[in-house]
């Protein structure tokens, strides 16, 4: 596969209510031209609601430049070019039972809203590349798993299973209820990422580019870790971050 060449995007009505109607294709997201109306707009609206898929609202100027030259009828649609994971299928695939969670001690990643597709796309290498068992994202603001995202990914998004979720805190709460501990990525975390204990089945929090972890999720974690800076920077970009942090625990746990 080409992944330049992915289709990430639908444009226009029929084919983004067609889309809808097939449950096999992987929508993420859909964007509406402010101010549009019609029966076929509000179908729509109610397919998507049915699905759990977010609908945006934009302006049209932003809508042309989604649509990218073509006529968008004021409907434009992403989809993924790899399909999500439930959490109860990733953790069925991973660890059945808090039992077996003990024995194999699984490493997974969290992304708290990640919202650049490069970097969802290069963490999603690194964790591959580390050894992660699976990857959680929340429903709503969140990169899209789009060509670009494959492609920095290198293809690694086609080798690890990913659960998207309603709820990342609600999920996390699930996940230490199965005998994972938590650790939240935190420039003021109080455990160094030399220091931390990875042998253990544990959850990698890593949190917005700009926001950090948004402050409910930190609250779920059972512990932040942080990278000891030493140089005017003050902090890192979250890809190179997760990489640090990820062969730090595979060196901890092999």
């Amino acid at each position: 596969m080409n992944m330049s060449d992915t289709v990430d995007r639908l444009v226009g009505r029929n084919p983004v209510r067609e889309a809808l109607e097939r449950p096999e294709t992987r929508v993420e997201k859909i964007f509406l031209q402010e101010g549009t109306r019609g029966t076929a707009i509000e179908a729509i609206r109610q397919a998507a609601r049915a699905r759990g898929i977010p609908v945006h609202t934009v302006p049209r100027a932003r809508l042309d430049r989604l649509a990218q030259g073509a006529a968008h009828q004021g409907v434009v649609a992403f989809v993924a070019p790899v399909a999500y994971w439930m959490l109860e299928t990733l953790l069925e695939e991973v660890a059945p039972s808090p039992e077996v969670v003990q024995a194999r001690q699984p490493l997974l990643v969290a992304l708290d809203q990640i919202e650049d597709p490069h970097n969802y796309g290069a963490i999603l290498r690194t964790a591959v590349a580390a050894g992660v068992a699976g990857v959680l994202v929340p429903r709503h603001h969140m990169a899209p798993l789009n060509a670009v995202a494959l492609k920095a990914s290198a293809g690694a998004a086609l080798r690890i299973p990913i659960a998207r979720v309603t709820n990342l805190a609600q999920a996390l709460e699930t996940l230490k209820v199965h005998g994972f501990w938590i650790a939240g990525a935190s420039p003021s975390g109080t455990t160094s990422v030399w220091e931390m204990d990875w042998r253990r089945p544990l959850v990698l929090v890593l949190g917005n580019e700009g926001r950090g972890l948004r402050p409910r999720v930190a609250r779920t974690c059972d512990l932040l870790v942080s990278i000891p800076l030493h140089g005017p920077v003050q902090s890192l970009n979250v890809s190179v971050a997760a990489g640090i942090l990820l062969f730090a625990a595979t060196r901890s746990r092999h």
